[in-house]
């Protein structure tokens, strides 16, 4: 009998920590979903201080219950170099503050019962009505809500069968002799660490733990213990995303650690010389918060975290100079590989950011092909080659971007957590990246008709280099307003880009008359003028491109 109820034990809480799981990215996916604009425009602004980075943190994990997500986000955005090291440390100080509202939604939902309905049959419930949002509804955002009640409640189910799990647990007296002989608490730490990081959730351990104290299965003291291990625990996802990245990246995810290390070492320096003076945490939070050891825990969990960043923050530039020690600057190599510079795959983990960023480098990406476009123009009007090689380790970026941007979205579209607009915009990038890679070749073809021109000895005439002179700031024009159409996605400035990429295909056609004028003059030669009608060609070509660029909001209105 006593090891059928164990395994019944056992099998319950791998029940509900599985419901419980899911039910915790169900709510994620979701409310990141549902917040992605306020979330893209919150983490735009990318801490300009060390309170607004807490309050960032702090909000973002809140809104998407993910401290890891927010803490690999934060990883993804210092490897791309969009924040620095030391913003990113005020961000995840925040996202150890935000995660704590987990605890303190499961610590009151395990109010009631009796004579009373339980707080945790009633928030379960949610997961019906979210169930039915889901089935039978039609609108995308209908949809979103239903997932985050049906998360939600879900999140009260598998409460409820750890809850169960423990008091079965708790019904054994094995079971209950082995965890009361765990009373050291640096052991407690240790153990708390690893369930965490096995499992990769430090709101699973705490809600156990939470379930645990409430059963009477272990002490509140032990609970905490627990709880203060599960914070280091949490490292895991973020030092797994680092590893995998550039320097800053590691950087990251080891001020992550010692950050959490830091506040486990002083609260067990405080519990020491509590326990000195005959008291301890489990008695100083029993007085404040009587008769309700659920809420004594996630009250401990939430002052623990709070204190520790009021500890830290003012010593971030230290620490961020001792992890810089610690992990130096590599040699630079002289061929440095090649890699995005807004987009990392850590930000897969928070889809509707991602899709922010996937923007900015395709923007980005848009730039490095005009500079180039300029380059080529420089090239055949001078036929000075000093920038040959400056201009293919940019054509060599564009493509390196063009084949690792495409799949990034790819992945990024089969993204849970995304609104429709959101796809939308994605189904768009496909033929705006191959469109400014396109204007990437078309540079290509210009310096080779440049070479062309050199090896034949020949050069252009002072009209026809005024022509192109002009081409050239006619199509600098187009690709300012075609980009601030796109960032912006104003259709009135699109439309500003429209026209002045007519005024192109017009004065190309003027240049190809002019051309034929000079060549029955005898100014121009037949030779010079076939690279020149190409030249003109290739860039009406590419404000085509740009204009393709402009005109991909369009299915965003």
């Amino acid at each position: 009998m006593g090891t059928t109820a164990a395994i019944t034990a056992i099998l319950t809480l791998l029940a509900g920590i599985g419901i419980f799981l899911i039910a915790c990215q169900m709510m994620s996916s979701n409310l990141e979903s549902a917040s992605s604009s306020r979330l893209k425009k919150l983490f735009s602004k990318a801490a300009k201080s060390k309170l607004l980075g807490v309050g960032i943190g702090t909000i973002g994990t809140a809104a998407i219950q993910s401290s890891g997500a927010t803490s690999v986000m934060t990883i993804g955005f210092v490897n791309a170099g969009i924040i620095t090291l030391s913003q990113a440390a005020t961000i995840i100080y925040g996202a150890n503050i935000g995660t704590t509202v987990t605890a303190q939604i499961v610590a009151l939902g395990m109010f009631g019962g009796g004579n009373s309905i339980s707080t945790t049959i009633i928030f379960s419930a949610f997961a019906g009505l979210g169930a039915f949002m889901l089935l039978f509804s039609k609108k995308s955002s209908a949809q979103t809500w239903g997932g985050i009640l049906a998360g939600f409640g879900m999140l009260f189910v598998g409460l409820s069968l750890m809850s169960a799990s423990m008091k079965d647990f708790a019904a054994l007296d094995g079971v209950k002799t082995f965890l009361a002989s765990i009373g050291n608490p640096i052991l407690l730490v240790v153990l708390g660490a690893i369930l965490t990081a096995i499992i990769q959730s430090s709101s699973v351990m705490t809600s156990i733990a939470l379930t645990m104290v409430v059963t009477g299965l272990i002490s509140l003291d032990q609970g905490i213990y627990l709880t203060m291990g599960s914070n280091i625990g949490s490292c895991a996802v973020a030092i797994i995303a680092g590893m995998t990245s550039g320097i800053n990246a590691k950087r990251t995810a080891l001020i992550h650690l010692l950050f959490n290390c830091s506040g486990v070492v002083v609260f067990l320096l405080i519990a020491l010389i509590l326990s000195i003076s005959g008291t301890g945490f489990g008695f100083l939070f029993e007085a404040m918060f009587p008769g309700a050891p659920q809420t004594q825990l996630a009250m401990f969990h939430t002052i623990f975290n709070v204190l520790t960043v009021v500890l830290i923050l003012p010593m971030n530039e230290a620490l961020v100079k001792l992890v810089c020690r610690m992990i130096p600057e590599p040699k630079k190599a002289d061929d440095e590989p090649l890699r995005l510079k807004f987009v990392d795959g850590n930000m897969l983990r928070t889809p509707p950011l991602a899709v922010a960023q996937t923007k900015k480098e395709i923007i980005w990406m848009s730039e490095l092909a005009i500079m180039n476009f300029d380059r080529a123009i420089k090239i055949i009007t001078t036929l000075d080659f000093g920038e040959r090689q400056v201009f293919d380790k940019t054509e060599e970026e564009i493509n390196y971007i063009n084949r690792t941007l495409v799949d990034f979205v790819v992945q990024l579209s089969n993204r849970s957590g995304l609104n429709e607009r959101d796809h939308l915009y994605l189904a768009t990038t496909f033929r705006s990246i191959r469109d400014i890679e396109r204007i990437g070749d078309y540079a290509e073809n210009i310096v080779e008709y440049a070479e062309a021109l050199s090896s034949a000895g020949l050069t252009f005439s002072e009209d026809a280099l005024g022509e192109i002179s002009s081409l050239h700031g006619l199509i600098h024009k187009l690709y300012r307003k075609a980009m601030e159409a796109y960032e912006t996605e104003d259709l009135k400035v699109m439309d500003e880009a429209n026209e002045i990429e007519e005024q192109i295909d017009d004065f190309t056609k003027l240049m190809e008359d002019n051309h034929i004028a000079r060549l029955n003059a005898g100014v121009c030669t037949p030779a010079a003028g076939a690279q020149y009608l190409e030249l003109s060609s290739n860039s009406e070509r590419i404000a085509d491109h740009l204009i393709n660029v402009a005109k991909s909001i369009r299915s965003l209105k």
